[in-house]
C-alpha cells in the first residue's frame, strides 16, 4: 500500500489544517472547499487526512460499510443479522474523477448479473463506499452541476436514493465531502458554493526559509517514504486523539444564548442569503470549542468559525471576489465575553483565558497543538507540502490577509485574496503587470507597439441575447448550442459506451439472434440470451458549452465619448452569460499597430472580467490583425480542445486604419477566418445618425450575424423587434405581434420550436 505524506510534516497551512480537523470533528459541518493556486499541495493535505482520522468498526463482508449498530436493519442486500461479526478498518478516502458519471456517483443496475443471470441487483456507486469515510473531489469546479449538486443533496441529506433502470434503492451515506479547486480555472457558481460549509484559501509561501523547509521534507519523503513517516508518527497519533477527544466532547456542547445572539449579528452584519451560514458557524464554532479542549462556545471560536463559513456565502454575483471584511467582523463580535455560568459574571480567568480580547484565534494551551497549526507540537507547521505561509503572529490560526478583495494581486487573481502575511514580501505592489500578453497596470498593453490610451469602465452588466453556434455538435455538455451530450433527453440509440444503456434498443439488437443461439421459443422458451454485442447506449440531444472567443476594438474609434463604457459593459454582460453556460471563453484586443492575446482560452471568466476591466482605448484600428490573431488562437485550441465548437464575437465599429490597404486586408482576413468554418457574431458599435456601415459589410465577409450594439441586451432586441412588427403590421388589424422568442436563454429539453 502506497505511503502517504503525514498530515503533521506539512509547511505552514494553518486555516486549511484546521478546516479539515474540524470537518473530521463534526461532518455535519458540511465539508470543506478548498480554492488555491496550482502547486499548493492541496490534494496532498486532503489525503494525509485519512491517516490521521481514527479506525472505524464496520459489519464484516457488508458493501455499505454499515456500523455495529446498524445489525438487525435493512440494507440493499437485505437485512443484517444481529450476530453478525464487525472488524476494524481505516477510515476510506474515495476519490471522485471528473469523467464520473451519475450511475457510477449513485450506483444503478448490476448490468452483468441483470444479462447473465436475469436478475435484477443493485450495483453500489462512490456514495455507498464513501459512507463513514471521505469524499474527495479534486478539480470539483470542472465537474458537471448536475453532478456537483449530487453530491451536496447526500451530504447534506446522509442518505442517497436511486431510481432508474428498475431499481429502487435508498441507502446511508454519511461522509465527509471536501473538493478542492483552482479559481483559475473557473468557479462553482454561488448556489453550490454556499453548499460546501467551509472554505478556505491556500497560497504558497513567499519566505526563502519556508520554502527551503517545503524542499528539504518533499526530498527527504521520496527517498525514503516509509523512515519519513515513522519520524512523524508520534504526531500523527497526537493528532488522531485530539480527534477522538473532541469528537466525545462536541456532542455535550450546547451553544448559549450568547453565542447563538453573536452569530446571528454576524451573519445579519455581512447580509448572507437564507439561514444555513447561521447554522454551519454555529456548528463550527461548537467543534472548533471541542477541538480546544472547551466545553462551551467563546468569541474566538465564533470568529474561526465566521472565517470559514462566511466568505464564500458573500459572493453574490459570478464577479465577486470572495473575502471577509475582518474589522468588520470583529466590530460585529464586540469586545464582550460571554457570561461565565459557573459565577454568574464574565469568564475572564476560566480555561479560556483572555480569550475574550484576543484577536487571535485558539487557546494556545490546550491540545497536543496549537489551535490552528494541525501540526505536531515541536514543529508548530501544519500545512502544505507544497508551502503555505504559516498564520501570523503566533501559530493559532489567523484569516488571510482581506483588506481590499479588487487590489494588490493582478487580475488573474482577482477572485482570490492573498493569504500572504509577510511583511517583507518581495513582490512589489499589485504583482507586477500582467502576463500571456496581457495590458500592463500602467494602461499599455504588452505584446504590441500601442499609443497611450485610456480606460474606461463597464457599468452594471445585464441579461444578453442567446447566441449559439449552429448545427447540432458533440462537446462537453453545457447550457448554450445544441449538441449530442451525456445528459438530455434521448433521441435514439447506438454503440454501447460503458453506461446509459437503451434496454428497448438492446433487445431489439438481440431478438433476430436468439434462435441461432438456441433459445426456444414460446413462452417457456427461457430468458433472453444476450451477449456483448447487443448492447446499445441511448443517445442523448442536450445543449453544448462551446468557446466564445472575444475580439475587441480598442482602438482610437472605439474611445469617443462613451462609446467604451457602453463596449465593455456589452461584453461583460457577454462573459455573464457565458458563465452561466459553462462556457471557455478567450480575449483578443487590437489597437495601435497590433493585436494581442490578452486572455488564452480559459473556464475563469472572472480572469476575462478583470482583463476587459483593465483594457486601455486609444490609437489606429489594425482590424486585419485582431482577425488573424483570432484565427491563429482557433487554430490552437482546436488542437488542444477538438470536440468544443467556437463562437467568435467581434466588436467593433468597422473601420480599419493601420496600414497599407487596411480595410482591403481586414476584408482578406474576415474571409480567411470564415473559410474555417467558425460561427461569428459582429457586434457593431457605431453610433449616430450618419454611419458607414462598415460592421455590417464586415459581416457579410465573415458570413456572421451583424448585432447593433443596442440590440445585445435581450431587452433592446425585444423593443427592436417589436418597433420593426408593428411597422409592418401597421394598418393591420389586431395587436403587433411579439416575435422576440429568440431571446429566450434556452429551451426546454425535447420542446419544438
Amino acid at each position: 500500500m502506497p505511503q502517504h505524506y503525514p498530515f503533521s510534516a506539512v509547511v505552514g497551512s494553518g486555516d486549511m489544517a484546521l478546516a479539515l480537523a474540524l470537518t473530521a470533528v463534526s461532518p455535519s459541518v458540511g465539508g470543506v472547499l478548498i480554492r488555491g493556486e496550482k502547486g499548493t499541495a492541496k490534494s496532498t493535505m486532503v489525503r494525509a487526512l485519512a491517516g490521521i482520522l481514527p479506525q472505524i468498526e464496520v459489519v464484516t463482508g457488508d458493501r455499505f460499510s454499515s456500523a455495529p449498530d446498524d445489525r438487525g436493519t435493512d440494507t440493499p442486500d437485505g437485512p443484517l443479522p444481529l450476530d453478525a461479526p464487525t472488524e476494524r478498518r481505516p477510515v476510506r478516502l474515495v476519490e471522485l474523477p471528473l469523467g464520473a458519471t451519475e450511475d457510477r456517483i449513485a450506483g444503478s443496475l448490476h448490468l452483468e448479473k441483470a444479462l447473465s443471470e436475469g436478475v435484477t441487483a443493485f450495483e453500489p456507486g462512490l456514495l455507498a463506499r464513501a459512507h463513514r469515510g471521505i469524499l474527495y473531489v479534486d478539480e470539483v469546479n470542472l465537474l458537471h452541476d448536475h453532478v456537483v449538486d449530487q453530491l451536496l443533496d447526500a451530504a447534506a441529506m446522509g442518505r442517497v436514493t436511486v431510481e432508474r433502470d428498475g431499481v429502487s434503492v435508498e441507502h446511508a451515506a454519511r461522509f465527509v465531502l471536501i473538493g478542492t479547486m483552482n479559481p483559475e480555472e473557473g468557479e462553482l457558481r454561488p448556489q453550490l458554493l454556499d453548499r460546501f460549509g467551509l472554505t478556505v484559501e491556500v497560497a504558497a509561501p513567499r519566505d526563502p526559509s519556508l520554502r527551503a523547509k517545503v524542499i528539504r521534507r518533499r526530498v527527504a519523503f521520496d527517498s525514503d517514504p516509509e523512515g519519513f513517516c515513522a519520524t512523524y508518527a508520534a504526531d500523527e497519533q497526537a493528532l488522531r486523539e485530539q480527534i477522538v477527544a473532541a469528537r466525545e466532547r462536541v456532542g455535550g456542547i450546547e451553544p448559549t444564548d450568547w453565542a447563538l445572539n453573536k452569530i446571528a449579528t454576524v451573519c445579519a452584519g455581512f447580509d448572507v442569503d437564507g439561514m444555513r451560514a447561521d447554522i454551519v458557524t454555529a456548528r463550527t464554532a461548537a467543534a472548533h470549542a471541542a477541538w480546544e479542549g472547551r466545553d462551551r462556545i467563546t468569541r474566538a471560536d465564533i470568529r474561526v468559525a465566521a472565517r470559514m463559513a462566511l466568505p464564500h456565502r458573500r459572493r453574490r454575483a459570478p464577479f465577486d471576489a470572495p473575502g471577509l471584511d475582518e474589522e468588520l467582523l470583529d466590530r460585529l463580535l464586540g469586545d464582550d465575553d460571554e457570561p461565565d455560568p459557573r459565577d454568574g459574571g464574565p469568564g475572564t480567568d476560566g480555561p479560556e483565558g483572555d480569550q475574550g480580547d484576543d484577536d487571535h484565534t485558539g487557546d494556545h494551551s490546550a491540545g497536543p497543538q496549537d489551535a490552528g497549526s494541525g501540526a505536531s507540537a515541536d514543529t508548530g507547521d501544519a500545512g502544505d507540502t507544497e508551502g503555505h505561509e504559516p498564520p501570523p503572529g503566533d501559530n493559532a490560526p489567523t484569516a488571510p490577509e482581506q483588506s481590499d478583495p479588487h487590489s494588490g494581486s493582478g487580475p488573474e487573481q482577482g477572485d482570490r485574496t492573498n493569504t500572504n502575511t509577510d511583511a517583507d514580501d518581495p513582490r512589489p505592489d499589485g504583482d507586477g503587470a500582467e502576463q500571456d500578453g496581457g495590458v500592463e497596470k500602467d494602461g499599455k498593453a504588452g505584446g504590441a507597439a500601442t499609443a497611450p490610451g485610456t480606460v474606461a469602465a463597464a457599468s452594471a452588466p445585464y441579461r444578453t441575447r442567446m447566441l449559439t453556434v449552429t448545427g447540432t455538435g458533440n462537446g462537453v455538455s453545457g447550457r448554450r448550442s445544441r449538441a449530442i451530450t451525456t445528459t438530455g433527453r434521448r433521441t435514439g440509440s447506438g454503440g454501447f459506451t460503458g453506461s446509459d444503456v437503451h434496454l428497448p434498443a438492446t433487445i431489439r439488437a438481440a431478438a433476430p439472434r436468439q434462435a441461432a443461439r438456441g433459445r426456444k421459443g414460446g413462452r417457456d422458451g427461457g430468458r433472453l440470451l444476450l451477449n456483448s454485442r447487443d448492447l446499445r447506449s441511448a443517445v442523448r440531444e442536450g445543449r453544448e458549452a462551446n468557446l466564445v472567443l472575444f475580439c475587441v476594438d480598442a482602438s482610437g474609434s472605439m474611445a469617443a465619448r462613451t462609446r467604451m463604457e457602453q463596449v465593455k459593459t456589452a461584453i461583460l454582460s457577454l462573459l455573464l452569460d457565458a458563465y452561466r453556460r459553462r462556457d471557455k471563453v478567450g480575449l483578443v484586443t487590437f489597437r495601435g499597430s497590433g493585436a494581442q492575446v490578452a486572455l488564452p482560452p480559459t473556464s475563469s471568466v472572472d480572469v476575462a472580467a478583470a482583463r476587459l476591466a483593465e483594457l486601455p482605448a486609444g490609437g489606429r484600428t489594425p482590424l486585419a490583425e485582431g482577425l488573424l490573431t483570432a484565427a491563429e488562437v482557433l487554430r490552437i485550441e482546436r488542437v488542444r480542445d477538438p470536440q468544443r465548437r467556437p463562437l467568435v464575437v467581434v466588436v467593433t465599429d468597422g473601420r480599419a486604419t493601420h496600414g497599407r490597404d487596411a480595410l482591403a486586408r481586414s476584408r482578406a482576413a474576415a474571409a480567411g477566418l470564415a473559410s474555417l468554418g467558425v460561427a461569428s457574431v459582429v457586434v457593431d458599435c457605431e453610433t449616430g445618425r450618419f454611419r458607414m456601415g462598415l460592421a455590417s459589410e464586415l459581416a457579410t465577409h465573415l458570413g456572421a450575424e451583424h448585432i447593433p450594439l443596442g440590440e445585445v441586451t435581450a431587452e433592446g432586441l425585444t423593443d427592436t423587434v417589436r418597433a420593426r412588427t408593428d411597422y409592418t403590421n401597421a394598418g393591420t388589424r389586431g395587436p403587433a405581434r411579439d416575435d422576440s422568442a429568440r431571446d429566450e436563454p434556452t429551451r426546454p429539453e425535447g420542446e419544438v420550436a
